[in-house]
């Protein structure tokens, strides 16, 4: 199977985990040919440059450069950020991959992707995988859990401020599956070159699901300080995540799914956020990063330096 060239979008990094980047090192690392896809040239194309990374600036939703992108690539990472146009970034790239005689695509959802999932986007990932899998390219799919970097985000103002998690998230049973953006850009890195895998293979990532009450007492304890968590109503959060930046798609996508967290009985959400140990161990390691050493990371910034 040729992996001569690698196409890895998103390869700049954004603020919903980044792993396209995390990617891009990895296999810089291990000395393949990337070829960084990115939306504009900046100090983080030019680091990427710098590795050796090949830098093509395109767009996801311009069919013309997704194809020029493809054009002699074997393998891609695809990872579409949650905002709007995930059916035309998917078909752009099913056509121009299939095309280019793509051996191998991995692509990035959401740990629940399914015709009756919880949220509108994670009804879309449902139909990206299914386009994916019927161009013929060679689609497997990883489903992540909740980035631990995009729960840091939403937090790690009130944190340092004010000494509270702030969130929509009910009582303090709530169960939330977690997962280190590392985790999945070490396993995504291991599917693209890995030989014999089914396409269509569907790759769960959960590093743990821990209670609300939990998630609250790992920064206490990270922070050495009396951490308190406050329940927002829904209506309260959408506004603060808009005024915040966060894009209209991104909002409905997580004001649904916190809906869905906080509603589900703890037994059912410990069966349904499971991992799969095999894609761990294989593409992995065996010990994902926890999130407590997550936070230890950035206890600093947590600490106020903002």
């Amino acid at each position: 199977m040729s992996r001569a060239c690698i196409l890895v979008t998103g390869a700049a990094g954004g603020t919903q985990g980044g792993t396209g980047r995390l990617v891009a090192e990895t296999l810089l690392r291990q000395g393949r040919h990337v070829r960084a896809f990115v939306r504009r040239r900046d100090q983080r194309s030019e680091g990427l440059e710098r590795l050796g990374a090949e830098v093509f600036v395109g767009d996801l939703l311009d069919f013309r450069s997704v194809r020029d992108a493809s054009a002699g690539v074997g393998a891609v990472y695809f990872a579409y950020p949650v905002q709007a146009g995930l059916p035309e970034a998917t078909a752009n790239m099913a056509v121009a991959a299939r095309e280019a005689g793509v051996e191998r695509l991995v692509n990035l959802v959401m740990l629940t992707s399914a015709p009756d999932a919880p949220t509108p986007r994670m009804r879309l990932n449902h139909l990206s995988e299914q386009v994916l899998d019927w161009a013929d390219i060679g689609a497997v799919h990883i489903r992540a859990a909740v980035f631990y970097e995009n729960l840091y985000g939403l937090v790690r103002a009130t944190v340092a401020g004010a000494d509270v998690v702030r969130l929509p998230w009910g009582d303090d049973s709530t169960i939330v599956p977690l997962v280190g953006a590392e985790d999945v850009a070490r396993v995504a890195a291991g599917l693209l070159v890995a030989r014999d895998l089914p396409p269509g293979s569907r790759h769960p990532m959960v590093a743990a699901a821990p209670a609300l009450r939990d998630i609250v007492a790992t920064f206490s304890r990270v922070l050495a300080r009396d951490i308190r968590y406050e329940n927002l109503s829904d209506e309260a959060w959408r506004q603060w995540a808009r005024d915040d930046g966060i894009n209209d798609h991104a909002v409905d996508h997580l004001s649904h799914l916190w809906r869905f967290l906080r509603t589900q009985p703890a037994a059912a959400s410990a069966r349904r956020f499971q991992t799969s140990a095999e894609t761990w161990e294989r593409f992995g390691r065996p010990d994902p990063v926890t999130f407590e050493d997550f936070l230890i990371g950035r206890r600093e910034t947590m600490a106020g330096n903002l």
